[in-house]
């Protein structure tokens, strides 16, 4: 099972990037995918995202994107939604792109009135896309971040079986 993590935060190192890599640990180890786990950050795209023609380096994050099985999306909540760094790259995919594919939403929120943004903005971007979407999305909170385990083990318990009936993965 392919398992990409797709990081839509403008900094290189974020906490953003640093808890999607914790949620794909935590996710991938109830699915029993001891295998690597690819990591798209778009940081360091976000250049060359707009240019007519993708250079080869965009080209070859929208073919992981495109090709995974799984994939982690994880964006800081701005304005009340996702980065626009996450939908420029998104929206160079074709439609029904992710057909095939599971998508996991992730937004890092420093306000919990933000919390629904996850479900109503980036689930169905990616649902749009093709995707499968299990529900919840996670909508973690930046004072959660220091110590994230016992709610990533929370959703991932949410999540996993869905992903697990979606990939004929037993869990």
């Amino acid at each position: 099972m392919s398992f990409v993590t797709l990081v839509g935060n403008p900094r290189e190192g974020s906490r953003t990037r640093t808890v999607a890599e914790r949620a794909a640990e935590v996710i991938a180890g109830r699915l029993g995918h001891p295998g690597e786990r690819d990591v798209i950050d778009l940081a360091g795209l976000a250049p060359r995202l707009l240019d007519p023609q993708p250079p080869a380096g965009v080209r070859e994050a929208l073919e992981r994107v495109v090709a995974a099985k799984v994939l982690l999306v994880a964006s800081p909540t701005y304005k009340a939604t996702y980065t626009g760094l996450l939908k420029v790259f998104l929206d160079r995919l074709k439609p029904e792109a992710l057909a095939g594919v599971t998508a996991l939403p992730i937004l890092v929120m420093g306000d919990p009135k933000h919390s629904l943004a996850v479900e109503t903005h980036l689930r169905p971007l990616l649902v749009e896309l093709g995707a499968t979407v299990p529900t919840p999305g996670l909508a973690l909170l930046e004072s959660d971040i220091a110590a994230p385990e016992e709610v990533l083990g929370r959703w991932a318990d949410r999540v996993a079986p869905q992903i697990a009936l979606t990939e004929g993965v037993t869990v």
